[in-house]
């Protein structure tokens, strides 16, 4: 397969660049598109710097409205691609994508997208999405009014998704589709040991950066605009963290348990990527055991506390299992729980077309079985914080309900004060919210005795 590079040669024409970048994307997107792969395996370095804002604004613009676009490709093509032509079906969704979404002037939308089908060895597809981006120029709103009509894609979420969230939450189902619909911002957490967000916020200023105070963490920051991280003063020293604002609130949770108890044994189970392990090293004094069953994953817990010099005692093993516990019993445990991440769909819109409703089944198995497994290993008199990045009922409220219902010795200590969330059960619940917190649940519970 031939693979065109951007030359920096004066002979060579930015139209090459552009179709480059398009056809580079066109190959990232195709195993999302087609369940097999996903956004996290995103590799921007094989775009040439200049492009690679535009790579990612393209592949993850086109997983998060992709049910329109292929509404749209349906009715444009004649026939549909052939399954073993899914870079050409990326390549027709990028430029859709381009021509309703991007600021990109529509002859260069069409010109270069069908100039890339050559970069993918098809130049056969040319032609084909010339004429299918070519009629939706002329015939945009009509188009678009038509396939709007179907709920699912008038409202980028697919149909089983529809009806869960409907269910869950009759009065904000919208709502958390619109915040779904829309990228997240960029939040920070400021290593309180190293300064308060104060004086970080006055130094972010200092650095043209401009940035508000989160509403519910402490800890928090939101930019008005994302940046490179390393251009945030003091990141490589470990001054700050990228984190969510809904993610930050673990550690205000847990810390009831854990400040009352200095140099206090924690587990932070499932702990990858490793933001809430740092925040509560950063906030306590502790013991601290970070246990992931995914080496990789494990290995960025790590590379994080490194750069925050922080120290934790990392354990590669399954939480459903108990052949790495040494016998002493934990202060406290968090549970951040594998889940269906339907609280993050903003940040991994992929979600939506690799998501499937028998997924939920399973992964409600298997917080019940970690749930059971970890109980054991806390002291009497312990908490557990069990959190989970969903807005189902299924994974959050109704999980902790049941586990309550056959663990006698179990209370609920979740605080009814706080300011944030909607009460949930044993638990409390936030829906995402745009260019505020993503969707997170949280219960935190008391082992009696």
């Amino acid at each position: 397969m031939h693979r065109s590079t951007p030359s920096t040669r004066s002979g060579k024409s930015v139209q090459d660049g552009g179709q480059a970048v398009r056809a580079s994307a066109a190959r990232a997107l195709a195993p999302v598109i087609t369940a097999k792969g996903s956004l996290s395996d995103l590799d921007d370095h094989q775009v040439v710097i200049r492009d690679r804002a535009l790579f990612k604004a393209m592949c993850y613009g086109v997983c998060r409205t992709l049910p329109r676009l292929e509404a749209l490709a349906a009715k444009l093509l004649k026939s549909p691609f052939k399954a073993r032509d899914a870079d050409v079906q990326a390549l027709l969704l990028l430029g859709i994508y381009q021509l309703l979404y991007l600021r990109i002037p529509a002859h260069a939308a069409v010109g270069e997208t069908a100039g890339a089908a050559r970069d993918l060895g098809k130049e056969w597809a040319t032609k084909v999405i010339n004429g299918c981006l070519r009629r939706l120029t002329r015939e945009s709103a009509a188009l678009q009014a038509e396939v709007d009509k179907d709920p699912a894609v008038a409202l980028l979420h697919p149909r089983w998704l529809l009806k869960a969230l409907r269910q869950a939450w009759p009065d904000d189902w919208r709502a958390v589709c619109d915040a779904n619909n829309q990228p997240g911002p960029m939040t920070l957490r400021i290593n309180r040991r190293r300064g308060d967000r104060e004086a970080y916020l006055a130094r972010l200023v200092e650095s043209g950066i401009q940035a508000r105070l989160c509403t519910h963490s402490p800890d928090g920051l939101v930019l008005e605009k994302p940046c490179d991280v390393q251009a945030l003063p003091g990141f490589a020293e470990g001054d700050v963290s990228v984190q969510d604002e809904a993610a930050q609130l673990a550690a205000e949770l847990l810390g009831p348990a854990l400040a009352p108890r200095p140099g206090g044994r924690v587990l932070d189970a499932c702990c990858a990527p490793g933001g809430k392990t740092a925040h509560l090293l950063e906030l306590f004094d502790i013991e601290l055991i970070a246990l992931d069953s995914d080496a990789v994953r494990l290995a960025r817990v790590e590379d994080t506390l490194e750069r925050l010099g922080l120290s934790a005692s990392l354990v590669h093993a399954d939480a459903t299992a108990r052949d790495w516990w040494d016998g002493t019993a934990f202060d406290a445990i968090l549970l951040d729980a594998p889940c269906s991440g339907t609280g993050v769909i903003r940040r991994h819109p992929d979600i939506k077309r690799l998501r499937r409703p028998s997924d939920i089944i399973k992964l409600a198995e298997l917080q019940a079985r970690l749930l059971d497994n970890l109980w054991p290993l806390l002291r009497p008199g312990g908490s557990l914080l069990y959190a989970t990045c969903s807005v189902l009922r299924e994974e959050n409220d109704e999980q902790v309900r049941d586990f309550l219902a056959r663990t006698p010795d179990a209370s609920v200590t979740t605080p009814e004060e706080v300011s944030w969330g909607h009460p949930a059960g044993a638990g409390r619940q936030l829906l995402p919210e745009p260019d505020s917190h993503d969707g997170f649940f949280y219960a935190r519970l008391k082992k009696q005795g």
